[in-house]
């Protein structure tokens, strides 16, 4: 068995006294796991670090057993990415997101949007809005999506400020006025689109509010898990640089 394909790579291990196991976001194959020979080595480690962007040999003798893979770097980003506290939060986040996918199950538009956010990941103003988004592509991924664009009561698709936490629906202001304590809070950001002002603290802190409500339902509890204590780190750090 052999194929070719590209990837980020979203963590590895040591296995043995040489070798890693790299764990990569690919395009076509999903989160798939290979073994490096002599990946520990110093001239090797550099290309293999979390975030960058690599192409994939993949062989093995047959398609489920590991396999051995042959890596090249396509661009590094992890010197980039190590400077930033927020980047370093935000991509192990993802991460740990990205592991509760099936191995070798594709999802490209995920394979899209964390090459994206692996871009600006270390812009302070920019990476937690994008983190989460990506953790609503996550959720519609795995099909528990929220539905943001209009009003689950009147229609309308302006002036939504709230979700229902049993509907994962969007609210608008009006209608949500006689249940606000009941309802969770939509940021502009996750509605209007790229058009939206920049988002302030109470924006980032209540998209991860939103998010982390559905996160925990649907994808952490079930599977008697608890949610990521990077991820925590991360709105802390967030909300202080808004």
């Amino acid at each position: 068995m052999e194929w070719t394909d590209e990837g980020t790579i979203i963590g590895q291990r040591q296995h043995g006294e040489s070798s890693v196991i790299l764990e990569v976001m690919t395009l076509a194959h999903g989160r798939h796991l290979g073994l490096v020979r002599g990946g520990r080595s110093s001239k090797v480690q550099a290309s293999l670090q979390p975030g960058n962007a690599v192409s994939l040999t993949w062989r093995a003798r047959l398609d489920e057993h590991l396999g051995e893979y042959k890596v090249e770097l396509l661009k590094s980003h992890a010197a980039r990415l190590i400077e930033a506290p927020v980047a370093l939060y935000g991509l192990a986040t993802v991460a740990a997101l990205l592991r509760l996918l099936p191995e070798r199950d594709p999802h490209p538009a995920l394979h899209e949007g964390l090459a994206v956010l692996i871009q600006h990941l270390d812009e302070p103003r920019l990476a937690p809005a994008l983190v989460v988004r990506f953790e609503v592509a996550m959720l519609s991924e795995l099909g528990f999506g929220l539905d943001l664009t209009r009003c689950a009561v009147t229609g309308a698709m302006d002036d939504l400020s709230h979700v229902s936490p049993k509907s994962g629906k969007a609210v608008s202001s009006r209608a949500a006025e006689p249940y606000r304590d009941r309802l969770l809070a939509l940021p502009a950001f996750l509605w209007e689109g790229q058009g939206a002002r920049a988002p302030t603290a109470t924006d980032i802190a209540a998209g991860f509010a939103l998010t982390g409500f559905f996160l925990r339902r649907h994808l952490y509890e079930p599977r008697g898990l608890a949610e990521p204590a990077e991820r925590a780190r991360l709105v802390e750090l967030a909300t202080k640089i808004h």
